[in-house]
């Protein structure tokens, strides 16, 4: 994966993909199928440059066809494709770096397109944080998600959670479990991995209070 050391490696002109629900953080991995024809468009501009593409949800305003954008978002670069034999791709987007959206100009694209400040998340480009300041975290956020999942008759390879990197872990469940729109934003604008773990674990006992959550929870994947 290529290597940005500074805001300013970055592109500071980016395609988006507007996606309520979709959450991409600094170094986690979100899979995408793409269809639509303006997006496919846009893959193919992506690909044929710096295969950067913004993740960013709505907020109330705006035309339907249209809508306003959230304050903050993620640039994450394709690190896998395929394209099937139905016209679609098949990605994996690797998140780089949070951003604040400055502005949007007028394009000629068929996608959106922002002017995007990486300035401020700097940090979301070390690739060698120390998780050990985390780690004292780790049994609560364990505990959380075992009354998060029991609530719902869920199971997840706890080995795994037990073992896995605890920055990896907390995006990974930030990114995979069924949040609404406005928790996923909460949990992308947090300051910090410790906030965001603070986040997660209070979205957890709350929803550990509330069982159930419908036909659509699933139990989370670890990558």
């Amino acid at each position: 994966m290529a290597s940005y050391r500074h805001a300013s490696d970055l592109p500071q002109l980016i395609p988006i993909f507007p996606l309520d629900g979709a959450l991409l953080l600094p170094r986690g991995q979100l899979p995408l199928n793409i269809f639509e024809p303006r997006y496919l468009n846009m893959i193919d501009d992506a690909m044929a440059g710096e295969r950067i593409i913004g993740m960013i949800q709505t907020r109330s305003g705006g035309a339907r066809d249209n809508p306003a954008l959230a304050a903050v978002g993620c640039a994450g670069r394709i690190t896998s494709y395929a394209e099937t034999s139905d016209g679609r791709y098949l990605l994996t987007l690797t998140g780089v770096c949070r951003f604040r959206l400055v502005a949007e100009p007028s394009t000629q694209t068929p996608y959106r397109q922002v002017r995007a400040a990486f300035a401020g998340y700097e940090l979301d480009l070390d690739s060698e944080g120390d998780d050990s300041e985390l780690e004292p975290g780790r049994a609560e956020l364990l505990a959380g998600l075992k009354a998060y999942l029991d609530g719902r008759g869920l199971e997840i390879d706890w080995t795994q959670a037990k073992e896995a990197p605890i920055e990896a872990l907390i995006n990974s469940l930030s990114m995979a479990l069924p949040f609404e729109p406005p928790e996923k934003q909460a949990l992308l604008e947090a300051l910090s991995v410790e906030s965001r773990r603070q986040a997660l674990v209070a979205l957890l006992q709350m929803g550990a209070a509330t069982p159930g959550g419908g036909d659509e929870d699933e139990a989370p994947s670890m990558q």
